[in-house]
């Protein structure tokens, strides 16, 4: 099992494949890596030379990937709360930053619905009675 950028990627899985394990890495930039350093993209994770793997870990190398990536990113939204900005303040309030709607969707941001609704007479004087004995 090959280790690249702390992370371990399968062997019996295509290189091309494997690389997008890596955080920070996608599809394109795996397919760059591989075509500069003339690597076959069919090629599977057991397959490859010593070689071949010190030349992918030091390519992957020089890009901003797993923690520092994290860490960037991490940093940038901060900026944006600590400044005020709207996709601060909207991070802060756990919701979508880039204009999405939020009507209807957005539930895996904003969370389970909450039905928001009138109460019967009964039920509010229920509720405060029970606030009142707290």
């Amino acid at each position: 099992m090959i280790r690249i950028s702390g992370r371990n990627l399968p062997d019996d899985k295509r290189i091309e494949y494997a690389l997008t394990i890596v955080y920070g890495i996608g599809w394109k930039k795996s397919s760059e890596i591989l075509e500069k350093l003339k690597i076959d993209t069919h090629t599977k994770v057991k397959d490859l030379t010593e070689e071949q793997v010190h030349k992918i870990q030091a390519e992957v190398g020089t890009f901003k990937v797993e923690g520092d990536l994290k860490e960037e990113i991490n940093a940038n939204i901060k900026r944006l709360r600590e400044i005020g900005a709207y996709r601060g303040i909207r991070h802060l309030r756990g919701l979508p930053a880039h204009g999405q709607r939020t009507r209807s969707n957005a539930r895996t941001r904003r969370g389970k619905r909450k039905t928001v609704g009138a109460l019967k007479k009964e039920d509010l004087l229920r509720l405060q009675q029970a606030a009142a004995k707290k």
